[in-house]
């Protein structure tokens, strides 16, 4: 008996019938094992040796593999074709070496694009090595995103200043952070464009101006009203005649959109189907197991030779030898290191027949069946004119086209992100002297736009443009910088950043600018690619990259924390203070960024003496994010979610669930959080945010001091509190802190 083990159940149950007799296909159902998550399991200083464990849950497939091994003659690893594949069969080896559980048996790796009966047999008529050099490329890349979370993470979480950095999640929220930036710091240009209503004997047509006495007219020349008037004023009344001084017939040819790669289908499937990166690969992935498609994580664009052959005949048979090509349409792969696959994404089988899914499976095949019909069809042709019609010192310059022959459009035509070209007029015959009548001059006003914020297919396209993430990353990338709440989609799906967002940026930017560097990251991209190559050893790069990485990380850990949220206020100065005013309403003080465990906030330097505080607002002003709730500030009610309730009463704010009421005297309806009005109804005893008094020389943690606590003012530090009379001094803190006597559990503090 043969074992064949894949990584997905459905994908074992498709392959065992295309086996038969004398094989059993069991999966591992993606990784078996990882690092264990515990600080030291990847050792610098012991040339990044790692530490391995079983993965909670996966001793029950586990089992399930090694009790089918006993049973076995051979194995077959059969794991995706793609780096984090090849690891996976390299870690089930590595296992089952372990165990000594191969004695006698052989072992082969096998790896096929598209789960067919012919790609099967064919893969396993052709066995290979485990490819060391893609198991050393998928350490690297475990190593580097194990030291960077347990490197910068516990920074982030001591400091409030965010949940977690990566070495791509982190570029991406930047990216979104300074396109805002560039948004809040443009300044509108008004310019104005003028229109004529132009009359022929053959027709009507509209031409638009594009010189005046013998001046170029570009799209910012006329900058203004006044400047419009006298060109109006000079072109003449509001009835003219003109000439055709110029007429220039063109054609042209439109050739089809490349055949899907990872990324290009996660563009296509946001613009045409409003999928997220994640839904589109979901359903891409069921889609792979069901052998409908070929494998859905590649960056080449090049289709097989049998594959090209079974589609032109479908043309041909459906659409006519007018739609095939004389010879084959070729794509060339832009992506330099296109190499974790064969093909392009592209359906198993060209015979018509509709495949039996549904939903969202049902949905995106048909995108991706269109999409590569279409590639090898012929080119859509066109004839365009354009006509320039002079006046006595004016030159309006009119164009249209016709498609004249359908080509690949017949079957589909792909979409563009923020696409603002009009539909071209179609121009009547005209003849050159021909008069012109042009019987209405229509100027506009008109404002330069900022740049659009990004899409999930937008920002997909500039990582990949930029080198910054692979096929495989670019979903996971989408759903964590979302799921950390670090950006939000508006109602236009486009991304903003959030309060966190801005913070995390800020904060990598100015103590790890490295590691946020665009051209940084793609190179360490490049390296991984390398190493997969066999072109740069495994420790080498984990060298590289690391050397400067741990520089960062320790030049963080000694930065106070009050440094930092002054850095940040520097860096983010323009943002907190978008609306011009820094000023607090109360008593005139500065206002600047405050960070605690609910999040990021607008504070008084004048705290505590004055506790005005307000919304780090996250600066969208193109809707109301999709996932958040107005909360207007002067509001005497107020619904958090949860049926609990933000409420002003006869003593003063407070919060409700219905069955319990629970003071916020210290919150306003601008301040109050979901997560504070939990607290305050089980009993929490932050009414307030604390002052940090300054770092705790003894254990480098850093020292608060709360106004009210449940007992009265107290002063906390890891972990140990210590009440007092009122708020003292750093040293007097630390004196405080470090001679507390320790006390049972349950023991209540005094102050004397």
């Amino acid at each position: 008996m043969n074992l064949l083990i894949v990584e997905s159940p459905s994908k074992a149950k498709t392959i065992e019938k295309y086996l038969g007799n004398g094989w059993h296909v069991v999966a591992s159902v993606g990784h078996i094992r990882d690092l264990v998550p515990e600080n030291g399991s990847v050792d610098p200083d012991k040339d990044f040796q790692m530490r391995w464990q079983i993965m909670p849950g996966k001793e029950k497939q586990l089992k399930i593999i090694t009790d089918e091994l006993k049973q076995a003659d051979a194995v077959y690893l059969a794991s995706d074709p793609d780096r984090e594949g090849e690891a996976i069969a390299w870690h089930i080896l590595d296992i089952l070496n372990a165990k000594k559980l191969l004695k006698d048996k052989k072992v082969y790796r096998v790896a096929f694009h598209e789960i067919t009966k012919k790609a099967v047999l064919a893969a396993i008529e052709n066995p290979r090595e485990i490819d060391n050099d893609l198991v050393d490329a998928y350490m690297v890349r475990r190593a580097l995103d194990y030291l960077i979370g347990f490197g910068i993470s516990p920074l982030l979480w001591r400091r409030n200043l965010g949940k977690s950095a990566g070495r791509v999640q982190s570029v991406a929220v930047k990216l979104v952070v300074d396109r805002e930036r560039e948004i809040e710091s443009f300044k509108p240009v008004e310019y104005w464009s003028l229109d004529a209503e132009c009359k022929s004997d053959s027709g009507a047509f509209v031409a638009n101006l594009t010189q005046f006495d013998g001046q170029k007219i570009e799209k910012l020349s006329i900058k203004n009203q006044d400047e419009m008037n006298k060109i109006l004023n000079a072109v003449g009344a509001p009835v003219i005649t003109g000439t055709v001084k110029t007429i220039d017939k063109k054609h042209t040819s439109r050739r089809a959109a490349a055949p899907f790669t990872t990324s290009t289908l996660q563009q296509e499937a946001a613009r045409k189907l409003f999928f997220s990166s994640k839904r589109t690969m979901v359903a891409a992935q069921k889609l792979y197991e069901q052998g409908l498609i070929t494998y859905m994580r590649t960056d080449a664009t090049n289709l097989s030779a049998d594959a090209v052959a079974e589609i032109r005949e479908y043309i041909a048979k459906n659409y006519g030898d007018a739609f095939v090509p004389h010879a084959p349409n070729i794509y060339i792969t832009k992506s330099k290191n296109a190499q974790e696959a064969h093909e392009a994404i592209r359906p198993t089988h060209f015979d018509g027949s509709a495949p039996n899914v549904s939903g969202d499976e049902e949905r995106l095949y048909d995108l991706i069946w269109k999409r590569t019909i279409a590639c090898q069809m012929t080119n859509a042709e066109f004839d365009g004119v354009s006509a320039d019609i002079a006046t006595k010192n004016a030159i309006f310059h009119a164009s249209g086209s016709t498609k004249t022959f359908d080509g690949f459009t017949r079957v589909y035509t792909e979409a563009r992100d923020d696409d603002s070209d009009k539909d071209d007029n179609k121009l009547p015959p005209l003849e050159i002297g021909e008069k012109i009548e042009i019987n209405k001059l229509n100027s506009e006003q008109h404002f330069t736009q900022p740049p659009a914020r990004y899409t999930e297919a937008s920002l997909v396209k500039k990582l990949e443009e930029l080198g910054i993430g692979r096929p495989s990353t670019y979903a996971t990338i989408m759903s964590t910088i979302v799921d950390r709440k670090y950006v939000e989609q508006d109602k236009q799906r486009r991304f903003h950043p959030t309060s966190g967002g801005w913070v995390i940026a800020s904060y990598l930017e100015k103590y790890f600018s490295e590691l946020v560097d665009v051209n940084f990251t793609a190179k360490t991209e490049d390296t991984l690619d390398d190493v997969s190559n066999g072109k740069q050893k495994k420790l080498d790069a984990l060298k590289d990259f690391w050397t400067p990485t741990k520089s960062m990380i320790d030049d963080a850990r000694g930065v106070k924390t009050t440094d930092i949220i002054n850095s940040l206020n520097e860096s983010m100065a323009a943002h907190l203070a978008s609306d011009g005013n820094n000023i607090c309403p109360l008593c005139g003080g500065k206002l600047g960024l405050k960070l605690s465990k609910f999040g990021a906030f607008i504070g008084c330097e004048n705290y505590p003496k004055c506790n005005f505080t307000k919304r780090f607002e996250s600066g969208d002003n193109s809707g109301t994010p999709e996932n958040s709730v107005e909360k207007p500030a002067t509001a005497a009610s107020v619904d958090l979610g949860e049926n609990i309730v933000f409420k002003i009463g006869k003593f003063g704010p407070y919060v409700t669930n219905g069955k319990k009421n629970a003071s916020a005297k210290n919150y306003t309806s601008e301040t109050i959080t979901l997560d504070i009005a939990r607290e305050l109804l089980n009993g929490g005893t932050k009414k307030q945010e604390p002052e940090i008094l300054g770092e705790n020389p003894n254990t480098g943690k850093q020292i608060y001091y709360y106004s009210s606590g449940r007992y009265g003012p107290y002063i906390s530090s890891n972990r140990v509190n210590v009440g007092v009379k009122e708020k003292p001094d750093l040293q007097t803190a630390i004196d405080l802190i470090n001679n507390k006597q320790p006390t049972h559990k349950f023991t209540r503090f005094k102050r004397k």
